[in-house]
């Protein structure tokens, strides 16, 4: 499955890209509308972008009332993304909805700037959203911790259904001239194909301590980036920063994921599924072992 990630798609102002999708995961909402940061909040880099949108919603109660059912218009599974500052923020949010027809899943965004992600505070906001909602609930991480493997186990004993990774990194832009950072907050999330070495670790690392669904996110721009994730543990594969350039990228990428993993001896793409963590077996060539010629 293809969705987009989190705050990289506007669906509606731009529905015909969120129907190509297989499901579509919105902004992360937040208790209380939040204005963002100040701008300039985006910063194009040499091998990606810088962002700091500062989680800009309109919050719960509007997102709610107007948005879930224009959202719901769009004809594909609707995923929500959902932020807070403590545990309550999210459990708040999860209660109102639990019981909206619209939403598929609930993303929990953990990876904000102002959420810690110690493992057992990670833990505390997955319970709690656990307690008070029966739709299945993805937790989406950042690689910046020193042990993200020992984090994802702990959201799983906590009840979540799978993991969303990775989130953007820290990163910092100078201007050419003035070298002062050209993010008006300063530093900004980093994403882009500069992530993808970082994504392919966190999620080979998580699918092996945790076992749970992955949505594997993170520099993906070609086909055989989405089947490198697959490979490395991922069930599903989202798309950022190439859908700023290229909003016919879901197409394409489907398109060229089908071929990479037909050339590879793969027929279905899912056939490919945590193959980097298969050993050589060392009796005969299947896929993925191809014999390469000495020079």
């Amino acid at each position: 499955m293809i969705l987009n990630a989190s705050g990289c798609l506007d669906a509606l102002t731009a529905p015909e890209v969120a129907r190509s999708l297989d499901a579509f995961v919105t902004k992360t909402v937040t208790p209380l509308p939040r204005g963002g940061n100040d701008p300039v909040r985006i910063a194009e880099t040499e091998h990606g972008m810088l962002n700091s949108i500062g989680l800009a919603n309109p919050g719960i109660d509007v997102f709610a009332s107007e948005h879930l059912p224009r959202l719901a218009e769009l004809g594909v599974p609707v995923w929500v993304s959902v932020g807070g500052f403590e545990a309550d923020d999210y459990a708040g949010i999860c209660d109102v909805l639990d019981d909206r027809h619209e939403v598929a899943v609930v993303e929990l965004n953990l990876s904000c700037p102002n959420v810690q992600e110690a493992a057992g505070t990670a833990a505390e906001i997955v319970a709690a959203c656990r307690s008070r909602i029966w739709k299945p609930l993805y937790a989406k991480l950042s690689p910046a911790v020193p042990d993200l493997a020992a984090v994802a186990v702990a959201i799983a004993e906590a009840g979540a259904d799978g993991l969303s990774l990775v989130n953007t990194i820290r990163g910092l832009a100078l201007d050419e001239r003035t070298l002062r950072p050209r993010l008006a907050p300063v530093t900004g999330g980093y994403s882009g194909p500069a992530l993808k070495p970082i994504a392919l670790a966190a999620v080979h690392a998580c699918h092996a301590a945790t076992g749970l669904p992955v949505v594997g996110m993170g520099g993906v721009a070609t086909g055989r980036d989405a089947l490198e994730l697959i490979a490395a543990g991922a069930t599903h594969v989202a798309l950022g920063t190439v859908l700023f350039a290229d909003p016919d990228a879901p197409a394409r990428i489907r398109a060229e994921l089908a071929a990479e993993a037909a050339a590879l001896g793969f027929p279905d793409p899912a056939d490919a599924h945590g193959v980097a963590h298969r050993l050589p077996s060392g009796h005969g060539v299947g896929p993925l072992e191809v014999p390469v010629a000495a020079p």
